[in-house]
């Protein structure tokens, strides 16, 4: 009897305090198909705690609307601005507790692991990320946002973990 391979959902995550990038992708195995992607905006004129807020509420409306299963989450990476740092180190903890929340399985990899995973090359530039990511999931030759690139490319670097853990349990 053959079996089945069960379709998941994996939603990706580019954390941000200004612009978070989200992206859904779902399969199984090496075969996975964009579902959506975009970018939560927060308003700039809103104070810190009601754009948290904004993350928090307008993430739980994707996972509420297309009920992802599994998550990954870009580890932060910063090496001149603190306080953009700081800011989206409390927009990551808000968004890693709603999912925390909503069950989903949360994984992390760093924007180095995600680069080398789609592209090959771990210090690839965002325009090959983008190209890359467009390519593997199918997607029009239109250019997507670098933050939803991002979190495409999260999508599919679980994807491809995955992938390999089903392979060598077999």
């Amino acid at each position: 009897m053959k079996q089945t391979k069960k379709i998941q959902r994996i939603l990706g995550i580019d954390p941000g305090f200004g612009r978070v990038g989200y992206g859904i992708i779902e399969g199984s195995g090496s075969q996975w198909t964009h579902v959506t992607h975009g970018c939560i905006e927060t308003a700039k004129e809103n104070s810190f705690v009601d754009r948290l807020v904004e993350v928090q509420t307008d993430l739980q409306t994707i996972i509420d609307m297309y009920q992802p299963s599994i998550a990954c989450v870009e580890e932060l990476f910063f090496l001149k601005n603190v306080t953009t740092g700081m800011n989206v180190s409390h927009a990551r903890g808000v968004i890693l507790l709603t999912l925390h929340q909503a069950g989903i399985d949360i994984h992390e990899a760093t924007p180095l692991e995600i680069k080398q995973a789609i592209t090959g090359y771990g210090q690839a530039h965002k325009e090959q990320v983008q190209y890359m990511v467009a390519k593997l999931l199918k997607l029009p030759e239109t250019r997507l946002q670098d933050d939803a690139a991002d979190a495409l490319g999260a999508a599919l670097y679980v994807s491809g973990q995955l992938a390999y853990i089903q392979k060598t349990t077999k």
